[in-house]
């Protein structure tokens, strides 16, 4: 048997965790580092709920950054970054080709700012592992917040034009995605009310953001890419600041979250990625 015929195919039926509220109908927190001596990590839950996911292999040009906030781009050539284990060496080598893909494949971008990046790998002795709770890593508010935060002297300017947020997330793995493959709502079946604010600190810094969680809703349509390869990338849009515009149809917000396929085997390859995070200025 070839490895492609190894990583499963098609719709599959498996749990995605959601968000369940606080218990006090608190505001929502989580503590990004070690929280302050008698506070929780976070001050919320997560439930599994059955999804249907659907396999868009084979018509990944039908969804696009606008409808959907997000975007497959397929035949990327091989990175100049040699293992993907090294920040500075990541900073160098693979951030420059991201900032070209997102130029060339967002029409009317002009201008890209990559704030950071984190690595994942599904093994117990990981620093970082696939997220399995399904969330948006960004809200309008903690948007702005960064804007100000990186471009102090334009921020008033920039914060008038087109301003996103957008995720470059590919798989690391030398064969296909097989274990923790990664999900995504279609932003345009994906109410308001899903969406809930989490207050997101940073102890070590001082600094504090907001990410969101999702509630489930049967009108969700999610997807995932089966087999994913390292010559393909996953766009993840959080934020599009069209959404703010009266009568916009763009939500520009997409949840996601690992999950996993019961089709996996036990053997299969533990998933490896990488995300890079970056503002998006244009047109």
């Amino acid at each position: 048997m070839t490895v492609a015929a190894l990583h499963p195919r098609g719709e599959v039926a498996a749990n995605i965790r959601f968000f369940k509220a606080p218990a006090d109908n608190a505001k929502p927190f989580n503590y990004v580092d070690t929280p302050p001596a008698g506070k929780p990590q976070r001050n919320f839950d997560y439930v599994d709920s059955p999804v249907t996911i659907q396999d868009i292999r084979g018509r990944e040009s039908d969804f696009s950054l606008d409808r959907d906030a997000f975007q497959i781009v397929t035949d990327v050539p091989p990175s100049a970054e040699p293992d993907f284990l090294d920040d500075d060496s990541i900073k160098k080598n693979y951030y420059p080709e991201v900032e070209k893909l997102l130029l060339d494949t967002i029409p009317g971008s002009n201008r890209i700012h990559l704030f950071d990046h984190t690595i994942r790998r599904a093994q117990p002795d990981a620093h970082r592992a696939p997220v399995l709770g399904a969330h948006v890593d960004q809200t309008a508010w903690s948007v702005e917040k960064r804007v100000r935060r990186y471009f102090p002297d334009e921020a008033d300017k920039l914060l008038q034009g087109r301003y996103r947020i957008v995720n470059v997330w590919r798989p690391l793995n030398k064969n296909p995605v097989e274990s923790f493959p990664l999900a995504v709502a279609s932003n345009s079946s994906v109410e308001d009310e899903d969406v809930v604010p989490i207050q997101h600190i940073y102890v070590a810094d001082g600094y504090n953001g907001e990410t969101a969680g999702i509630k489930p809703n049967p009108g969700q349509k999610w997807y995932y890419l089966s087999g994913m390869t390292g010559s393909e990338r996953l766009l993840l849009e959080c934020f599009d600041s069209e959404s703010l515009k009266p009568g916009s149809k763009i939500g520009g917000r997409v949840p996601h979250t690992a999950f996993e396929d019961p089709r996996t085997r036990p053997d299969a390859e533990p998933r490896e990625s990488i995300e890079v995070r970056a503002l998006v200025f244009g047109p």
